[in-house]
């Protein structure tokens, strides 16, 4: 546990060390706040910043695409990549 005044000054430190996987609080007044890694962390915002869209809207855009890639795969429309780019590109 650190400081306020500690983590400030050494935030690029307790940064590295909670990007490696350790956790640790900072005092804040007569509260500690937790600084540590997350995982699964999803940011959809950027669509809806970036578009204009709800988040309604794109969960539906999403269902709706992962409906057609499924149909797609049924009808054959995918093939396996295999690493060779050249080979797609001439088919």
């Amino acid at each position: 546990m650190v400081s306020a005044a500690k983590a400030r000054t050494t935030f690029t430190t307790l940064l590295k060390k909670a990007a490696a996987g350790e956790r640790f609080g900072i005092r804040y007044g007569k509260k500690v706040v937790e600084l540590g890694p997350r995982k699964n962390v999803e940011d959809t915002s950027y669509a809806e910043k970036e578009y204009g869209v709800t988040k309604v809207e794109l969960n539906r855009f999403v269902k709706r695409m992962n409906a057609q890639t499924q149909r797609d795969i049924k009808a054959g429309k995918f093939r396996e990549y295999h690493g060779d780019i050249e080979a797609v590109l001439k088919d």
